[in-house]
C-alpha cells in the first residue's frame, strides 16, 4: 500500500495519532491486569533441552503458569558459565505462528546475551489456552473474548504473558535485569512493545513492522478479515460498532505505547498492506521515550534487507 495510493502521505503518517478510542479506565483496566499477573504464582520450570550440545550456549524449555492457570511455553539460552550476569534479549513471533528455532537465537548468546522466545497461548506453539468465553471465537484471536468482559479477551492475557517472560527473566540470577530487550516482528512487534509498556524496566525494544494496532484503521481499510467478518456475521448494521471498537481499544497497542520508557529502534515498510503504515505510526506517533523509525519506502510487510544487522547493534551497543 503506496502511500500515496491508499493510505497516507508520509507527511500525514508523521501526523497521525490513530482512530480506535482509548477506554476510559484503561489505565486503571491495565493496573488490575497486572496486579492479577502479579499476584499468580508462576511455578517456572526449567527443563533442559535435547537440542544438539552447543559449546557456548545452555538450551531450556521454561515453562511458566500465566493468568487463568494455562501453563506457558519459551524458549530459553544462556551463556555457559559467564562470570558476571548477562543481559537479555525476549524475542517474540508473529501472529498464529510460534517460537522458532533453537538456532536463530544463537547469535545473542555468542554476545553474552540470555535468550527467551515465547510461544503466545493458543497460537502454534505449545502454550495453552485455557480461556472459557461466551460467544464466537472465529477463526482468530483479535475478536476472542469480544462478547464478554475485556478481562476475558485473550490478547488481554497474552499481553500479561509478555509482561510475566520479562519478569521471570529478570529475576535469574544470571541476568542484569537492567538491560533487558524486547524484539520482534508484526504481531511479535507489537508483543515487544507491549511488553515494554507493561514492564518498564525493559531497557531497549525493536519492533519491526509491528501489528495490533488502530483496529479501526484496519477495518476502515479493509485490511483485517476478523474484525469485518465479526461484523459481517454477527452485527451487519453496525448497531454495535462504538462497543466493539471500545472493546477492542482495551488491546490496542497505540494507546499502550505512552507507558514506554525503554529507548526504541522501530521498522515500517511504506507498502505494508498487512499492517497498514498509518497503523503503525498511530503508536510510534505517542511514544514518548527516545525513539528512532527506519523507514524502508519500497518494502512491504516482508524482510527488510540490513535490518537485522541494525537492530543486533541497536541491542548489543555495537
Amino acid at each position: 500500500m503506496n502511500p500515496s495510493h491508499g493510505d497516507m502521505p508520509l507527511e500525514e503518517l508523521e501526523k497521525y495519532t490513530g482512530s480506535t478510542p482509548c477506554p476510559a479506565d484503561f489505565d486503571i483496566f491495565w493496573d488490575k491486569a497486572l496486579e492479577e499477573m502479579s499476584a499468580a504464582a508462576p511455578e517456572v520450570e526449567l527443563i533442559p533441552s535435547d537440542f544438539v550440545k552447543v559449546p557456548f550456549a545452555e538450551c531450556f524449555d521454561l515453562y511458566f503458569t500465566g493468568v487463568g492457570g494455562a501453563r506457558i511455553h519459551a524458549k530459553y539460552l544462556r551463556p555457559k558459565a559467564s562470570p558476571k550476569p548477562c543481559p537479555a534479549v525476549l524475542k517474540f513471533h508473529g501472529y498464529a505462528w510460534h517460537s522458532g528455532d533453537w538456532h536463530d537465537k544463537l547469535n545473542y548468546v555468542a554476545m553474552g546475551f540470555c535468550v527467551a522466545a515465547l510461544d503466545c497461548r493458543g497460537q502454534g506453539g505449545t502454550s495453552e489456552d485455557t480461556g472459557c468465553i461466551k460467544g464466537p471465537t472465529l477463526r482468530g484471536h483479535i475478536i476472542r473474548g469480544i462478547n464478554d468482559s475485556p478481562e476475558k479477551m485473550l490478547f488481554r492475557q497474552i499481553y500479561l504473558d509478555t509482561a510475566q517472560l520479562a519478569n521471570i527473566v529478570m529475576s535469574f540470577p544470571e541476568v542484569d535485569e537492567s538491560y533487558v530487550c524486547t524484539t520482534g516482528e508484526s504481531q511479535g512487534g507489537a508483543l515487544a512493545l507491549v511488553c515494554a509498556a507493561l514492564e518498564p524496566r525493559i531497557a531497549k525494544a525493536a519492533p519491526v513492522h509491528p501489528y495490533l494496532s488502530d483496529f479501526k484503521r484496519y477495518w476502515y481499510l479493509d485490511a483485517q478479515d476478523e474484525i469485518k467478518e465479526y461484523f459481517r456475521f454477527f452485527d451487519p448494521m453496525h448497531l454495535r460498532e462504538k462497543e466493539i471498537f471500545n472493546k477492542l481499544g482495551y488491546i490496542d497497542i497505540q494507546n499502550l505505547v505512552k507507558r514506554i520508557k525503554a529507548e526504541v529502534l522501530f521498522s515500517t515498510g511504506l507498502l505494508d498492506q498487512v499492517c497498514p503504515p498509518s497503523t503503525q505510526f498511530a503508536a510510534y506517533n505517542k511514544i514518548s521515550a527516545a525513539k528512532q523509525m527506519l523507514l524502508f519506502h519500497d518494502y512491504a510487510h516482508e524482510y527488510y534487507p540490513q535490518l537485522n544487522d541494525y537492530i543486533f547493534k541497536f541491542i548489543c551497543n555495537i
